[in-house]
């Protein structure tokens, strides 16, 4: 008891602060956001959210409590758990915009792609624990791993969560070691499948990406943002291209300071739309302006950097692991939303950590840094 008690003064307060503030932030965000629009009041996103947000930090600390060798242990359960959800989505999963993404459990939804990406971390973590990618063939074992989720969740379809899980592959072999010019021939091969494919895309392109016609795997609505991203319509005034326009003078009619709180014109008016969710950071730009977009980017690097700090000090290989493979989820998540809010990349599904609304976003974020709490509670060994 005396020894468990002693593994707390470990526990990395800041990290906790951080996340703390973010998770409170966005509940906030989310409040200024909905306002005025009575299909969401209706849903009570903000309550939910709220709720998200307990639940979720109840969750970090149970995490926490927990040796994370425990999860070693059980790696291929994991795994086959996440594989099984994700098969059932095409059987039993929800559709809406588009896609098949969701479970319905009473009145909540769950999204098992989100939970997928905190599983793959935890699975590639042991395998390159006990395996060295210093071989292609360990390499390629362990892109095994990764490629059966991230084929099931392209499926249902999820673009955006497949490139996520492949970014955390690529990350996490090369900070295994894997030799470069292992990387190199997979990385050529991508390339070279994507010079083959690319006549096609050009076809594709030249009949006017033909509306509810798919090219390949990626879906119809996929290609047309990539497409409007690359050539721009802006004289469509509710085109494909609208809400990115939209997002751009959100972001640059709040100036330094911003309008105020719960007084953004282009949120409140409703001109922005998915403001709670995908383009929850230009309606927070809107708000608070330069100032507090850039706090808000300094908090979630700070996030980021607590993690990569645990990386460090993690006592074994695995526990590093863990936590890199979180630092890059993250950082990547925070870098590309903000990137689409700023046109600087195709618009994605994927939400702004901590921020955005989604109950599975927020709850894989928060167990994510449970995990790297539990290494860090656990960095040193306990002295009786």
């Amino acid at each position: 008891m005396q020894a468990s008690a002693r593994i707390w003064r470990h526990f990395d307060t800041w990290l906790l602060g951080a996340v703390g503030v973010l998770t409170i932030a966005g509940v906030a965000l989310i409040r200024s956001a909905v306002a005025g629009n009575p299909e969401l009041i209706e849903l009570n996103v903000v309550g939910r959210q709220a709720v998200y947000g307990l639940v979720s930090l109840v969750v970090l600390f149970a995490v926490a409590a927990i040796d994370y060798r425990l999860w070693s242990a059980l790696s291929r359960l994991l795994y086959g758990f996440m594989v099984l959800l994700l098969g059932l989505i095409p059987i039993a999963g929800v559709a809406g915009f588009g896609a098949a993404r969701w479970f319905e459990i009473a009145t909540l939804t769950v999204q098992p792609s989100e939970l997928a990406k905190i599983l793959t971390i935890l699975v590639l973590a042991d395998y390159l624990g006990r395996n060295r990618p210093e071989t292609l063939g360990t390499l390629l074992k362990s892109f095994a791993l990764v490629g059966l989720p991230a084929v099931l969740i392209l499926g249902q379809p999820d673009l955006s969560t497949a490139v996520v899980l492949l970014v955390i592959w690529l990350a996490m072999v090369w900070a295994a070691g894997a030799r470069l010019r292992y990387l190199v021939i997979i990385l050529g091969l991508i390339a070279l499948a994507a010079l083959l494919v690319a006549p096609l895309l050009a076809q594709y392109f030249l009949e006017g990406y033909p509306q509810g016609e798919d090219f390949l795997f990626v879906r119809n609505y996929q290609m047309t943002r990539v497409i409007n991203f690359l050539f721009p319509h802006p004289e469509e005034s509710f085109g494909a291209s609208y809400n990115v326009e939209q997002a751009l003078i959100s972001i640059g009619s709040g100036g330094l300071l911003g309008e105020g709180y719960g007084n953004g014109t282009q949120v409140q008016l409703r001109f922005l739309k998915v403001r709670h969710t995908d383009f929850l950071f230009s309606s927070m730009s809107q708000e608070f302006g330069f100032v507090g977009a850039t706090v808000t980017v300094l908090l979630l690097m700070f996030v980021v950097f607590r993690c990569l700090r645990a990386t460090r000090l993690a006592r074994d290989r695995y526990g590093s692991l863990i936590c890199y493979g979180v630092a890059i989820l993250l950082l990547f998540q925070a870098s590309f939303n903000v990137g689409m809010n700023l046109n600087l990349l195709p618009v994605s599904g994927l939400p702004l950590p901590f921020l955005s609304y989604g109950g599975s976003s927020l709850l894989t974020s928060l167990l994510g840094i449970g995990l790297v709490e539990s290494v860090m509670l656990r960095h040193k060994r306990i002295e009786l």
